[in-house]
């Protein structure tokens, strides 16, 4: 008797949100899923905006098949009304859930190449016969070549920040500057990081949620000092319009609302200025180390001596250069999925439920889900991923009915019409007005980064 060939796997790239609950999809489905995670513990990335609270809550961020998975490990889901941070996120969702899922989960797993075996991107002959094979290089040097019969990357944006220039490519003297640089919402709970930030003159750069995440925070610490001293330039691309701080009391998340409202309040109440229409194009380094923004139509500003970029993030794709994408030239997502979330055409949080058509590209049985899948475009949700794995993981199980059936209704941001990505006059453009808020919000309370307590997430899952 002939041996049996062995079952290939289907390769998940990242132990993330989406990546894990792909694996408990796959693993109902009755497939063979392995998570290959780079870093040493489930949500790596998770866990570097530990301090950042999410805008929705414990309900929003659970999938419904991961839920059963877990449950007989003893698992207790939290209260589903309350917000997590990202901290609350790993420990008491993600881990256990990678727990769970055992040696199907492997850490330390960097995937550096993906393609077809014995199949290089040009070859058409029998290519669609040919298993996946994935190259991967494991944290103590060793290299493996894995086989399998899909791979679905879940890996995120996470690792790559988009620059602090407005072409998209770092402003001249940016990398020069880095040690006053940062990528990142500053966690000011660490007495390290407040004490970079306190008593000095803060630029945030960006206009999305992590851009009010760091405004609503530093203002905060200025509060906490008298606010006569710590202060921030707010740099923003494009003007400001009654959609800029977001749909505020209409938006169906609440907690993104109010976000937006913390941010304005900063502006209101003194602690930021904001700087429209400002494209940076260098980063000039004083004799003081202090540094000065200088714009692409000559605008500088007065000098400043820390900066905090939150211009987005954008896709890795140099470990897929052997396999055949469809990639709008614009978002680098999928191009079936591209339309429905370009910023350039509008910013409504209602984005149509999609899955495997959506995702599918030239070459069969490889997705890109989860952050990944957005390319560069913001205002990505958890449970966005978690319909996009569902449908996924049904269409690779030959459930093409289940695939695709619409299991999910997003929560509206209160925000339509196009986002104006561009420095245009704001009070001409009433397609970016807010579509249900009053035009001028009123701030309400929010709860921001202080010793001891966790911010408001600009994005529920930034992973």
């Amino acid at each position: 008797m002939l041996p049996t060939a062995p079952v290939l796997p289907v390769a998940v790239i990242g132990a993330g949100p989406v990546g894990l609950a792909a694996a408990a999809h796959l693993s109902d489905r009755g497939l063979s899923p392995l998570v290959l995670e780079a870093g040493h513990t489930a949500g790596t990335a998770v866990r570097e905006w530990a301090h950042v609270r999410l805008f929705s809550t414990w309900g929003e961020v659970v999938d419904p098949v991961a839920e059963k998975l877990l449950a007989p490990t003893g698992w207790s889901k939290p209260d589903t009304s309350t917000y997590p941070s990202g901290s609350d996120w790993v420990e008491h969702y993600l881990q256990p859930l990678a727990d769970a899922l055992g040696d199907r989960v492997r850490y330390g797993a960097r995937v550096t190449g993906v393609s077809r075996a014995g199949r290089d991107r040009i070859v058409d002959a029998d290519r669609d016969t040919q298993p996946f094979v994935v190259h991967v290089q494991y944290a103590d040097g060793r290299e493996d070549r894995i086989l399998a019969t899909a791979v679905v990357d879940a890996s995120g944006t996470w690792a790559l920040p988009s620059p602090a220039g407005g072409s998209g490519l770092r402003a001249l003297g940016e990398r020069a500057a880095a040690d006053s640089i940062s990528y990142r919402v500053p966690d000011l709970t660490d007495p390290r990081v407040r004490a970079r930030y306190a008593g000095k003159r803060t630029a945030v750069v960006g206009s999305g949620a992590s851009a009010f995440t760091a405004l609503a925070s530093l203002a905060e610490l200025a509060r906490s000092q008298g606010g006569s001293e710590t202060k921030m330039v707010w740099v923003l691309r494009r003007g400001i319009s009654g959609s800029t701080f977001g749909g505020g009391d209409a938006d169906q998340l609440p907690a993104r609302g109010a976000l937006g409202l913390a941010a304005k309040a900063a502006v209101d109440d003194g602690h930021a200025e904001a700087v429209t229409g400002f494209r940076t194009e260098a980063v000039e380094c004083g004799a003081d180390d202090r540094l000065t923004l200088i714009a692409e139509d000559g605008r500088r500003l007065d000098a400043v001596d820390e900066v905090i970029v939150l211009t987005g993030f954008r896709p890795d794709l140099s470990f897929l250069s052997e396999v055949r994408l469809r990639l709008d030239e614009r978002l680098q997502a999928p191009v079936e999925l591209a339309p429905l979330i370009d910023p350039n055409q509008h910013s409504c949080g209602t984005v149509y439920p999609h899955g495997h058509r959506e995702l599918s590209h030239p070459e069969s049985g490889i997705y890109l889900v989860g952050m990944k899948s957005y390319g560069r475009a913001p205002t990505f949700l958890a449970m966005t991923g978690y319909e996009q794995i569902r449908s996924v993981a049904a269409a690779l199980a030959g459930d093409i009915d289940a695939a695709d059936r619409v299991e999910l209704a997003l929560p509206e941001t209160g925000v339509c019409g196009g986002s104006g990505l561009f420095d245009t006059a704001d009070t001409s453009q009433g397609s970016t007005e807010s579509c249900c808020a009053p035009v001028d919000p009123q701030p309400i309370q929010l709860t921001t980064v202080s010793p001891g307590s966790a911010a408001v997430s600009g994005s529920c899952c930034s992973a």
